[in-house]
């Protein structure tokens, strides 16, 4: 493949889709890697979709960037995405909204938009960077009908990400196939040093477990995956996908997740709580959008006009909530008892992988909307679309979402494993994928 048609076609798609941020004009001609907007890039404008960064550029690598260099990647583009990680469908970008491939009408998902539509809808790029919180990996996966894995918290280093809350950020592959998001995860994973979060050992050779037979391996099916709220379209697909496995030797289980109505009220005030946290560093001052600061008669003024021109809508009221539910008074009503449930959740699921391997279910409990429809969705209504990917960023454990689509629309289905099963989320999607694309 010839650098010039990677450009052209890169173009094309930005025509088409709306899906380049910022261009490497100095690309290489290696490996092709399009990237989401908050993992930085040594020189190349990483923006996190805000206006209050429009003009940053990073003088380093994010470590998985610099991790997939050592292998021969090099970066091509970067993508749109929800400012900040804010939203389920791509559309509080400040720059760009991207569309979905299969239907320029209908959203890619949030919050690594961009990237999930440019691996679905390129024929020469293959591997991308997304970045998840609250299922910003799975969600446009599923939604663009391509391969997402949402790494164990700690096992892919987090150096070099733009924060959204930094106990739930995790980077991770988005691919055409299980068996390349487990060729890049062999690539960016491990201990490191600029990252205390991470872990030395559990990493694997992960494109090992594809091809391997899932005969014996108890999935767990949860009954509340598939309630009255989940689309009839995206039930028959996942029930599809989920009779293939157990046609090749999965021993399907019915389960329940009694605390399951709890993880979206826990994840958004621990998650709006770190955010509000980390975007005060956004201020004017350091990098990022600035004034002249001569033009205001102080501190307070001067900072409150930087953060009003650029910050958007969602990542305003994102902030307003996080500041709320810490201010003295509704912390222990709101974080504490936030942060207590969620250990309450964790032990939940991990009693639950005590009996099943895996969990299985939906990524997404709708089909992608078109941008009309998601627009009508009041707050609360698009936060509750995330029911069943917020699970995997706030227990840590890895999820993998992989394309099902009976007819129509892309549906993803969505294996969840305990810490530092990854090994056995790409056999089974592996598994599956094999069966479905032959």
């Amino acid at each position: 493949m010839k650098v010039q048609d990677l450009i052209q076609e890169m173009e094309d798609l930005d025509t088409q889709y709306s899906l380049v941020l910022a261009r490497n004009t100095s690309f290489s001609g290696k490996k092709a890697l399009v990237v989401k907007d908050n993992i930085c890039t040594q020189g190349i404008i990483t923006t996190a979709g805000s206006k209050i960064l429009e003009k940053y550029i990073p003088v380093f690598d994010a470590t998985v960037i610099a991790r997939a260099k050592k292998q021969g990647f090099d970066v091509l583009c970067k993508n749109p995405m929800d400012e900040f990680g804010f939203g389920s469908f791509g559309t509080h970008c400040a720059f760009k909204i991207p569309k979905n491939p299969h239907d320029t009408h209908r959203v890619c998902g949030g919050s690594s938009a961009g990237t999930a539509a440019y691996i679905a809808s390129s024929k020469y790029v293959d591997y991308g960077l997304g970045q998840s919180t609250g299922g910003s990996i799975a969600c446009p996966a599923s939604f663009c009908g391509v391969v997402g894995l949402t790494p164990t918290y700690g096992l892919v280093s987090r150096y070099g990400a733009i924060d959204y809350g930094n106990s739930l950020d995790k980077i991770g592959p988005i691919t055409k196939t299980v068996k390349q998001s487990a060729e890049l995860l062999s690539f960016i994973a491990g201990k490191d040093e600029k990252d205390g979060t991470t872990y030395a050992a559990h990493t694997d050779n992960y494109p090992s477990f594809c091809g391997k037979s899932i005969k014996g391996l108890k999935i767990g099916v949860p009954r509340e995956y598939f309630g009255d709220d989940v689309d009839e379209e995206v039930k028959e697909s996942v029930r599809s996908a989920l009779d293939v496995l157990k046609k090749k030797g999965a021993i399907l289980k019915d389960i329940s997740l009694p605390l399951q109505n709890l993880v979206v009220p826990v994840y958004y005030i621990l998650a709006n709580a770190e955010a509000s946290t980390n975007l005060a560093k956004y201020c004017g001052l350091r990098y990022g959008l600035q004034k002249d600061i001569r033009d205001f008669d102080s501190f307070d003024s001067y900072a409150s006009s930087v953060r009003s021109s650029g910050f958007g809508l969602e990542a305003k009221r994102r902030i307003m909530i996080g500041t709320f539910v810490r201010m003295l008074g509704y912390r222990d009503a709101f974080y504490l008892k936030a942060l207590r449930l969620r250990e309450k959740l964790i032990h939940e699921y991990q009693k639950i992988f005590q009996d099943v391997d895996v969990i299985a279910g939906p990524s997404m409990p709708i089909l992608p909307p078109t941008f009309a429809e998601a627009e009508a969705l009041s707050p609360v209504q698009a936060y509750l679309v995330d029911i069943f990917t917020i699970p995997s960023n706030l227990c840590g454990f890895p999820s993998l979402s992989v394309p099902c689509c009976k007819k129509g629309l892309p549906v993803g289905l969505q294996l969840i494993g305990n810490h530092f099963k990854e090994g056995l989320l790409f056999q089974i999607g592996d598994a599956y994928e094999n069966n479905h694309r032959s």
